[in-house]
């Protein structure tokens, strides 16, 4: 690691902090390319083989983008091995080999400045938090838990906030008794707090069959919210988002408007939520792409594409990410479609511990 990487992820950690406006990213994000270029030797082989050296790119979307598959055979990063002090795997089935996004403390600093602003901006004063996960104890490699771990941690929450568990086989479960405990609330109070419920989409299907088998209905205070995110492959049963969304709504008492998507993934820094308008917006100091699979250009407006996005956060990797998720193009974020045909299940809900 270069000191011209350390002050990179210095004055994007103090703009993050300050307010980032985005009118600098095409002059940012070209100067990280030049420092991963020069650092990051798996990446630099890439973009040579493409013919793409920072003399030949001139705009931030010409960046080559690299698959988030190549993060299972190369070892992307600008760190040398003994500043690797974590690594964040890809979530998927025990079968499947796991993608690596090496982290230093100066680097988890970063995004952990990242995750933190823009969880703010849509969450405001979270409440009491809930998370259908284990902790980070139980899932040390899971960039979710440790999302939820630093949001648990800033808003200076109980660790017994965390109702999952590892089940035998590996994967996430649920401690249906502390979940219902904990969403109840231990106060005897009549007046409760409201909830911020964090879970994947298959935690939230475990948790709505659990009520639903034991005639249980509850209803959380006024104001409770919840954050979905994650998959269903493998590990339960899948549902439309929206029949998932209104049972949440009839068994937990949390209107619509009060659930909240996320996305994001573990060979990324940054996190893009739902906005009012309908669609998934990453922070300003992230761009997206909808591009065509077949032209490997970007796609026209209301059209849909393979996902890729450009996170300045990601200073110690590879700031361009080609995901395998599909999304339709609206303006400057997307509307979430699913897996593309032929990739691998993934999912922050399979993760393994």
């Amino acid at each position: 690691m270069t000191s011209e990487l350390s002050n990179f992820a210095a004055r994007l950690r103090e703009s993050i902090r300050s307010g980032f406006q985005g009118e600098d990213f095409d002059a940012l994000a070209l100067e990280l390319f030049g420092l991963q270029f020069e650092n990051n030797f798996a990446y630099r082989r890439i973009c040579e083989a493409r013919g793409r050296t920072p003399e030949a790119v001139e705009y931030w979307a010409q960046i080559p983008a690299v698959p988030t598959g190549a993060f299972k055979e190369l070892k992307l990063t600008s760190l040398a091995s003994g500043e690797r002090t974590a690594v964040f795997h890809s979530s998927g089935t025990t079968e499947q080999k796991s993608s690596r996004h090496f982290h230093s403390a100066e680097s988890l600093v970063l995004y952990e400045a990242s995750l933190w602003k823009w969880f703010q901006l849509h969450f405001g004063n979270a409440g009491e938090l809930v998370f259908l996960t284990p902790n980070q104890e139980a899932a040390p490699h899971s960039s979710l838990i440790h999302m939820f771990e630093t949001v648990r941690r800033k808003v200076g929450a109980h660790e017994m906030a965390f109702a999952g568990k590892i089940s035998s086989d590996g994967a996430w479960a649920l401690d249906f008794a502390a979940t219902i405990a904990a969403l109840n609330g231990k106060s005897k109070s009549k007046t409760q707090n409201p909830k911020l419920i964090f879970g994947t989409a298959f935690s939230f299907v475990h948790l709505l069959d659990y009520l639903a088998q034991n005639n249980l209905r509850l209803q959380l205070p006024e104001g409770s919210r919840v954050m979905e995110t994650g998959g269903y492959k493998n590990r339960s049963r899948s549902m439309p988002k929206t029949e998932l969304h209104s049972l949440i709504t009839k068994l937990l008492g949390v209107p619509r408007e009060n659930i909240i998507c996320e996305y994001g993934m573990s060979e990324l820094s940054s996190q893009a939520y739902v906005t009012a308008s309908g669609k998934f917006q990453f922070p300003p100091w992230s761009r997206v792409q909808i591009i065509s699979s077949e032209t490997g250009r970007e796609v026209a407006e209301g059209e849909t594409g393979l996902i890729r996005v450009f996170d300045l956060a990601n200073v110690f990797s590879v700031a361009a990410i080609q995901t395998e998720d599909l999304g339709v193009r609206r303006g400057e974020g997307f509307e979430l479609i699913g897996r593309a045909q032929l990739a691998e299940p993934r999912g922050c809900s399979l993760m393994t511990a």
